[in-house]
């Protein structure tokens, strides 16, 4: 049997550990921005929003039914979908659904969120009231 190095040992205690945290579901909007899921808070010109992980703000569509998602084809092209990973993990606010084409998305208070395309850099709320049925995702 080999002998394992405290360097070996380390390194994996640091590894498990950071799989642990990774698996942690999160209880409050402001601390949704662990591995679990990508959403997080930021203030914009319409007050605290929604946003991904790259500060690009989410959107709600009132034509969604509660957990399905009626924004498919040519509307998820200008309305892409916030997608989840298989490993993602839900939590009291935070859900994930299954789409029409299968792919699974992060869904608010059974509310599906989406991005929209003309938002071109983070804290832009250029969707919010388009047809009015598309509103920022607010905490």
């Amino acid at each position: 049997m080999k002998n394992i190095s405290l360097k070996s040992t380390l390194s994996i205690t640091v590894l498990l550990t950071a799989t642990t945290l990774s698996f942690t579901g999160c209880s409050s909007y402001s601390h949704a921005t662990n591995q679990a899921s990508p959403i997080q808070q930021k203030q914009t010109n319409l007050g605290s929003v929604l946003t991904d992980n790259l500060g690009m703000t989410l959107y709600t569509f009132d034509k969604d039914k509660p957990n399905v998602s009626n924004c498919n084809n040519g509307c998820a092209i200008k309305w892409p979908p916030l997608l989840s990973s298989s490993l993602s993990i839900s939590n009291k606010h935070f859900s994930i659904i299954t789409r029409a084409d299968n792919t699974k998305q992060w869904a608010l208070d059974g509310k599906p969120l989406y991005r929209w395309f003309k938002d071109k850099k983070p804290g832009d709320t250029t969707g919010d009231g388009v047809k009015s049925v598309w509103h920022v995702a607010k905490p």
